[in-house]
């Protein structure tokens, strides 16, 4: 799709990565406050979730609209969960959201106007490798931001929670 390949080579340019974290997450914000929660600008090119997750060191809540790369389900839906990766947009550093997920795994996100509890796992090793090859299939521009950087690009594989008593927590259901 000649769009498509429009956004990955825009995406993949310095003058992008200077941009687009001060631009594209405030229109995200904005435009998921007023649909209420059922449209991500971004999502238009890439799947998106709004992650609120705790601060590591604050506690509060901190909601960052991302990318996402949905799995298990058909294209575009989400099955058993989904990838989240941590290019902030090639720049060197990890972008803040990792570090609290790192710290504290258990996070929401909303998924198409719906809030999903998660938990969120960094992955490692031959695992994040073989995802690592499905995220550049996915959106090749991430191969050029971790080009850019010196720093591994931290991928998470987030999955649903059980709801509390609910039977991956040992509650018994009946009906």
């Amino acid at each position: 799709m000649p769009g498509v390949r429009l956004v990955q080579r825009v995406s993949s340019t310095r003058a992008f990565a200077r941009a687009a974290p001060h631009l594209i997450p405030a229109l995200d914000r904005a435009v998921h406050r007023l649909t209420r929660g059922k449209v991500l600008l971004s999502a238009q090119m890439l799947p998106g979730v709004v992650l609120t997750a705790r601060g590591a060191r604050s506690g509060l809540e901190r909601r960052t609209p991302l990318a996402c790369m949905p799995e298990g389900g058909a294209p575009g839906e989400a099955g058993s969960g989904w990838i989240l990766v941590g290019s902030n947009f090639g720049r060197s550093d990890h972008p803040a959201w990792t570090a609290n997920l790192l710290a504290r795994p258990d996070a929401v996100v909303n998924w198409k106007g719906e809030d999903i509890p998660v938990t969120a796992r960094l992955l490692t090793g031959e695992e994040r490798e073989a995802v690592w090859k499905a995220v550049l299939a996915f959106w090749p521009p991430y191969a050029t931001y971790q080009a850019r950087v010196d720093r591994e690009i931290r991928l998470f594989r987030i999955v649903r929670r059980a709801a509390p008593g609910g039977p991956a927590e040992g509650g018994v259901r009946s009906g």
